[in-house]
């Protein structure tokens, strides 16, 4: 539904207060009144601590760096008038008991009277005693055909004229931006080159990775990394290679919808990381890296905020990979924080369930046990794979892929089905690592390394399936036990 459509439909409903979130204040408030005055021809004022309500030009503001009288205005207004108030940043006041009880007082009224509150807020941060009260609205940025209004406006202002493919181009470039940043990235370029051109696509590229790090939970990650980098996993790769083209128009003219997504369950080092990078890449999307820890790092309500903000800016540069590094540390410390972690995850429960974006999920976890049966339901995600530890031809398949990229001419002379034998319950990263112990003792000695530098390399590793033996065998059994897809062929 259309975020003006929503609106109006909570409008005409007489939801009491409507809380909408957006750090685009200016095209927000300019979205809401058009709608309002278009569709219901209410009344509108505006509120903000500095001001208060400018009434009419010229007269003294009405609840100036005054919240409560702020609300004893709406309190007051004619009942018999249909109006709505818009409030910025009241949400900064939500902790006062004064506010708050006004605010409970106020929906009984509201509910009655064609009047609503409209608060407008950078972030959402709503207190447990407001929450049955308050309706959220989510104000996506802006999509590409009103990027590309913006976008033909500046080029009336600078006489130029741009063909509709690049246009287009542009537009897309420009998507996870908001219109304020769009306009000062191309008035950087008009600057720098006087004119827009291809040079203005790295620019608003470089502007949006530092965006995206400014959310501090989510960044860009450049990958170069293929599936055929990836030893073994064949059951994985051949369902990847299938949907490779999920994402195209043919794809949806043939009626197939967009994937929702994997979760990748296994032992640490096995390359449930190196899958996620390795999908971006081989279906030519951005990758996006969910920082879950930073997710709800942070004062009490601000991780509801970042989870909005993720799924927003993720559609926003939809098609994309979503990549959820190790989704089940979010759970670890879940009992102690006042039910954020279930807020927050019911929240990205029914973006996954309902999202018709084409955003990929790619999600990762190590210990499957503190996931709930929620996340793990059909419709979440398009299936659920274990990554066990490489079985033999596997190991071999690792120690060529690495060998082959560390010595391209020499890679053969190495005696890979002896070191394949000798590394039993050895991750795919600990075969790395054995590699790299033997080219430290041989480069300490001044010479090229061999297979017994890497022999003995394997010798100075003691694997995480031998230091951690009883967690990873019970995780071994429960994949063999068939509840979960295996993506390997041979386990």
């Amino acid at each position: 539904m259309k975020f003006s459509d929503e609106l109006i439909l909570f409008l005409k409903a007489r939801y009491p207060i409507i809380y909408i979130s957006s750090h685009e204040e200016d095209r927000l408030e300019y979205i809401v009144r058009k709608s309002i005055k278009s569709i219901l021809n209410r009344g509108v004022y505006s509120w903000d601590f500095v001001d208060g309500y400018k009434l009419q030009p010229n007269t003294t503001s009405v609840g100036k760096k005054n919240p409560l009288q702020a609300l004893e205005f709406i309190d007051t207004f004619s009942p018999e008038t249909a109006t709505v108030f818009i409030l910025k940043d009241f949400q900064k006041f939500f902790s006062d008991i004064a506010i708050s009880r006004k605010l409970r007082n106020l929906t009984r009224t509201l509910k009655v009277q064609p009047k609503t509150i409209i608060i407008l807020a950078s972030t959402i941060s709503i207190p447990e005693e407001l929450g049955n009260f308050i309706t959220i609205i989510d104000f996506k940025l802006p999509y590409v055909s009103e990027i590309k209004n913006e976008l033909k406006k500046l080029l009336t202002a600078l006489n130029q004229e741009i063909d509709e493919e690049f246009l287009e181009i542009l537009a897309q470039a420009c998507q996870g931006l908001s219109l304020e940043r769009i306009r000062r990235v191309l008035a950087k370029t008009i600057a720098t080159y006087k004119k827009i051109d291809d040079r203005s696509i790295q620019i608003v590229l470089k502007e949006k990775s530092q965006l995206i790090s400014q959310t501090e939970i989510l960044e860009f990650w450049p990958s170069n990394e293929k599936l055929d980098y990836i030893g073994g996993l064949e059951n994985l790769k051949t369902w990847l290679k299938k949907r490779s083209n999920c994402f195209s128009e043919k794809a949806t003219n043939y009626g197939l919808p967009a994937p929702r997504g994997l979760l990748l369950v296994g032992i640490q080092g096995t390359g449930k990381s190196l899958t996620a990078k390795a999908i971006a890449n081989e279906w030519n999307l951005p990758l996006l890296r969910l920082d879950i820890g930073r997710l709800f790092a942070g004062i009490v309500g601000e991780s509801e905020s970042r989870v909005r903000q993720m799924i927003q800016i993720s559609e926003a540069l939809a098609p994309c990979v979503l990549w959820i590094d190790e989704i089940d540390k979010a759970f670890k410390e879940s009992k102690s924080d006042s039910g954020t972690t279930n807020r927050v995850f019911s929240t990205l429960l029914t973006w996954l369930a309902e999202k018709q974006s084409f955003v990929f999920i790619v999600a990762t976890a190590n210990d499957i046990s503190l996931l709930p049966l929620e996340i793990l339901r059909k419709g979440r995600f398009d299936e659920i794979f274990f990554i066990g530890l490489p079985n033999f031809e596997e190991r071999k398949r690792i120690f060529e892929i690495h060998l082959s990229l560390i010595r391209p001419n020499s890679w053969k002379s190495y005696d890979i089905e002896t070191l394949s034998k000798n590394t039993k319950n050895f991750s795919g990263a600990e075969i790395r690592q054995s590699i790299v112990e033997g080219m430290h003792h041989a480069f300490d000695e001044k010479r090229e390394f061999t297979t017994l530098d890497v022999y003995l390399g394997t010798q100075q590793i003691i694997p995480l399936a031998q230091l951690d033996k009883e967690r990873i065998e019970l995780l071994q059994n429960w994949a063999l036990s068939g509840k979960i897809r295996l993506a390997s062929k041979l386990f």
